[in-house]
């Protein structure tokens, strides 16, 4: 139960990681500031450049529009008319005309909310473009101190900021990155207030009383409606409450805070409150309104927030609070990884010992099972998976829907149900209590990771058919309804695919925190640290399996209207409830005593939220209810999914253009290059020249033109290794120009580039382009040359550049590449360099000389560590400099570098790795043992192979 968990709010998440704050803040038991220190202490703000400044006080967007003792600017007049005339065209317009309209609307505003906002916000995390386009437009600079070619706009935006913010502010002394926020929020208050309103008059326009609704029914929406709604509005008031406007609005996209926020209230209830129960309001007007299109506009709009959550919020939350640990350098005090537990080396193997994959008190994490990308149908495990699911399959299209098959079906599902919950459950009470599935390997003298490995695949065949055999059966019995509308069908089946959907995200959830090791019950197995850590789901609920984790159960009962699948809906929950109860509560008990959590997450925000009265009566039934649970005491279970596919696809150019260097190619090709002369433009690059061009590390590969004969040796650059260019253009070359890297045989025109460059190209000058990842790489621009620097017969004089291709913007993978200089942001070519081949040269054993012992590992790990350096971008962070140095922790958490040596180490040494491997050995030591151990364990078959019957004793 480890992991790093953070949650988000609407506007700019709640983050776990935060600047803490420089000053004491004295806080009241509810979170924030108390009232008179609120006064007292400021808060500063930090840029990226590192230029600190007090953040004024600013309010939320409601009261700041609504409220008379808030000052008013032209800005808001503008929303107030733009939402009046909302308000009067649903007044004007016919009523048949009213539904469509504003169903338009309302998902033109939500588009520009979720899809709109989203991209501002994208490009402004990855390459600080809102920033980029204040800074190149100067609409910030004050007209009498610089150079604003938008005075008028600067007067406007400066009276508009500040009779918004009268205290601590001044326009024109602010950073420019508060003051594009300030601009942004207010596009986000038009946004935002546009898109709530929108919606209120489409379920105004929609709403409306059934005819044969009866007065209970309609008494029951409309409080129950009024609740959602009415909860919705204290989580939007509680979560602005902690996180304030700099939260709310995105404030962490421009600048950071130094300031610790407090976590509470809706924050302690539920994960990314304002995007789950944060939208519970939106079904309650679904309610209110009784009408479907509500609920599936509601439903659309719901789904549109969390795909900006998982692509907008995250992936900024990650970068920004959550980076990974520098390289770690082994303390001299660690024993190292390659000793036995009594520090000494083995003397077997020239003491190289086994990395540590496996270990008695740790498995291994490499070739997992959860997971699409997982799946492996070498393994037994998932073979037979997908085979039996195949087989039930099959059965259910190929069986008519009798009683008899339907009986079948029902007793089949009921019987995987049996197993999962309380044969599984058997069998790990066992292990808790005697250890007996380790011991019963262990006898047959196999290891606790052997054990291990046939534990998960039976628990993972259990997990599988068990809801296979469910879904098998719920299909069984259910037929298509003859009328949608009538009555509750409709209903039922949106309701039921949501509860569906929320198991399959509370399962996602439940692994993301756990793991592998806790996802099979890791520690029934294994030592395991004693102290517990609460992170992702588990942070608002202690056992989110008693209720969420079987909602998708439920919901096939809901969508089957079955009463054989609601009995077997409720006999799985009773019997992973009693797994729980028997089987997990007594073992984290034993293991982890105390440091049991008594109260969720969830509990102590409604015990804060809650009347005291109230809390003690909703005690009393808590304390029934759990009496009723400890009565349960017979079965056994758990559940999750898994299943699907991953490849990798290598991809490999044809080397023959080498024979056939080309200079140049320079040709006019549209009307805006007038003026300019291709001849004028030129490409040298320079790079780490592989040791098997017999040529100097490093030089030009754009040879002079009288040295251009037949035999001139092709350019071969070594993998990974960073590319310099240096490019020269007249004097009146545009500022939007830019280079880019590709393959030889991806563009068959030397004239215009067709296809894209797929990030890797470099600016030739820097902001230009609004973008941080363009500028990344330039290293010098636009310097003044003469001509006879390009040895040239004119003497007229050029502009020159120079910039660097590594990380990101090269190829990884070999082949045959150039670079092209394109004009003014577009794909027009003006010169183009002489191709260039990347390669990975093979590992010849018989080229290396072995050390005193005859082995050559020392030559391996050597050839291992210009290798893995140079796939690591050769950043200190994460590079190692030695073999026994750590990798950096981000590549433990991103996989393209794992990647990158996987591809290189089959290169070299023909021997292929999952990168999961590379992750898991840590350093070159290990992954130079894992390499020569390969080796030596192919070399028989490899000597077969060429016909050689003679063993011989491996170098490695």
């Amino acid at each position: 139960m480890s992991g790093v968990g953070y949650m988000d709010g609407d506007g700019d998440g709640l983050r776990e990681r935060r600047p803490v704050k420089r000053q004491d803040v004295n806080s009241n038991s509810n979170g924030g500031l108390e009232p008179q220190q609120e006064k007292k202490e400021k808060t500063f703000g930090r840029t990226p450049d590192g230029t600190v400044f007090v953040v004024p006080q600013t309010h939320d967007m409601v009261s700041q529009l609504l409220s008379p003792s808030q000052p008013k600017n032209f800005s808001d007049v503008i929303v107030l008319a733009v939402l009046g005339v909302h308000i009067l065209t649903l007044y004007f317009l016919p009523a048949s005309l009213r539904i469509p309209v504003f169903a338009v609307v309302f998902l033109f505003w939500r588009a520009c909310y979720n899809a709109g906002v989203g991209y501002l916000l994208h490009v402004q995390s990855r390459h600080w473009r809102l920033v980029a386009w204040a800074k190149k437009s100067r609409v910030f600079v004050n007209p009498k101190t610089g150079d604003n070619p938008h005075p008028i706009l600067y007067h406007i935006l400066k009276r508009e900021m500040e009779t918004k913010i009268p205290e601590d502010y001044k326009f024109e002394d602010a950073p420019v990155e508060y003051n594009t926020w300030l601009v942004f929020r207010r596009v986000v208050d038009l946004i935002l207030m546009c898109d709530f309103v929108s919606y209120m008059l489409f379920a105004m326009a929609c709403g409306g009383r059934p005819a044969s609704e009866g007065i209970f029914l309609t008494a029951m929406r409309w409080i129950t409606g009024t609740g959602l709604f009415f909860f919705n509005l204290w989580v939007k008031l509680d979560a602005h409450r902690v996180v304030k406007d700099y939260a709310w609005y995105w404030g962490d996209f421009f600048y950071l805070i130094d300031q610790e926020l407090t976590f509470d209230g809706v924050f302690e209830m539920a994960p990314h409150p304002m995007y789950s129960v944060g939208y519970a309001g939106y079904y309650g007007i679904s309610l209110m309104a009784a009408s479907y299109k509500v609920l599936f506009i509601s439903i659309i709009a719901h789904a549109a927030q969390f795909a900006f959550l998982i692509w907008v919020e995250n992936p900024h939350i990650e970068k920004t609070y959550n980076p990974p640990p520098s390289r770690r350098q082994r303390s001299e005090s660690e024993p190292s990884e390659m000793e036995h537990s009594d520090g000494h080396l083995t003397e077997t193997d020239h003491v190289y010992n086994a990395p540590p994959l496996a270990s008695p008190t740790q498995p291994s994490p490499v070739h997992n099972l959860i997971g699409l990308n997982n799946i492996d149908l070498h393994r037994v495990t998932d073979s037979s998976v997908i085979l039996l699911q195949i087989y039930v399959f099959a059965l259910v299209v190929l069986t008519p829907s009798t009683s008899f098959y339907q009986a079948l079906f029902v007793t089949n599902a009921v019987l995987w149900r049996l197993w999962y919950s309380m044969g599984v459950g058997y069998l790990l009470n066992r292990q808790s209590a005697k250890k007996r599935w380790t011991r019963h390997f262990l006898k047959y003298g196999e290891s606790t990771e052997e054990a291990w490995r046939q534990w998960k695949g039976t628990y993972h065949l259990a997990m599988f058919l068990c809801y296979t055999s469910f879904v098998a059966a719920s299909w069984k019995m259910y037929s298509l309804p003859h009328d949608w509308i009538h009555g509750m069908v409709l209903l039922r089946h949106v309701v039921g695919a949501s509860l569906v959907a929320l198991q399959i995200w509370t399962s996602i959830s439940i692994y993301g925190s756990l793991g592998e090791f806790g996802w099979f019950f890791g520690d029934f197995f294994f030592d395991h640290s004693p102290k517990l850590t609460y992170s992702g789901i588990y942070r608002f609920l202690n056992n989110p399996e008693r209720v969420i984790g079987l909602a998708g159960v439920w919901g096939a009962a809901l969508i089957t209207g079955s009463r054989a699948i609601f009995c077997l809906a409720l006999l799985s929950h009773v019997l992973t409830l009693s797994f729980i109860q028997l089987v997990e509560r007594p073992h984290m008990q034993k293991l982890y005593g105390q440091s049991l959590r008594r109260e969720s997450g969830l509990v102590k925000s409604l015990k804060r939220s809650l009347p005291p009265h109230l809390w003690q009566w909703q005690g009393s039934v808590d304390k029934m209810l759990e009496g009723t649970l400890d009565s349960l005491e017979d079965f056994v279970d758990a559940a999750r999914p898994k299943i699907a596919a991953g490849v990798n696809l290598l991809v490999k150019d044809s080397t023959t253009l080498l024979k056939h260097p080309t200079r140049l190619s320079i040709t006019r090709i549209a009307p805006d290059l007038a003026g300019y002369d291709p001849k004028e433009y030129s490409i040298e690059i320079e790079g780490t020249r592989s040791v098997s061009s017999g040529t100097s590390t490093n030089g030009k590969s754009t040879p002079p033109r009288s040295e251009q004969r037949s035999d001139f040796k092709p350019v071969i650059l070594e993998y990974g290794a960073p590319i310099k260019v240096r490019w020269t253009a007249p004097l009146n070359h545009s500022k939007m120009d830019w280079v880019g890297l590709y393959m030889v045989s991806d563009n068959a025109s030397r004239e215009v580039t067709r296809v894209s460059s797929q990030g890797r190209w470099v600016a030739t000058s820097n902001d230009q382009f609004g973008s941080i990842i363009a500028d990344r790489g330039v290293l010098l621009s636009d310097k003044r040359v003469s001509g006879a620097a390009r040895k040239d017969a004119e003497s007229k004089d050029y502009l020159s550049g120079e910039m660097e291709f590594s990380g990101d913007k090269l190829w990884w993978t070999t082949g045959v590449f150039e670079f092209r200089y394109h004009h003014n942001g577009k794909h027009n070519v003006m010169a183009v360099s002489v191709p260039f081949e990347t390669t990975i040269n093979k590992f010849d054993e018989d080229d290396v000389e072995a050390d005193a012992t005859g082995s050559i590992r020392g030559a391996v790990e050597e050839a291992l560590l210009q290798l893995v350096r140079n796939c690591f971008d050769r950043d200190p962070n994460i590079a190692p400099s030695t073999v026994d140095e750590s990798f950096g922790g981000l590549v433990e958490r991103d996989g393209k570098f794992a990647r990158r040596v996987a591809y290189a180490v089959h290169q070299m040494f023909g021997i292929e790795f999952a990168p999961e491997v590379v992750q898991a050995d840590g350093n070159v030591r290990n992954l130079s043992w894992r390499v020569c151990n390969a080796k030596k364990v192919l070399e028989p078959y490899m000597s077969l192979s060429h016909g050689n019957n003679t063993p011989t004793k491996s170098r490695y």
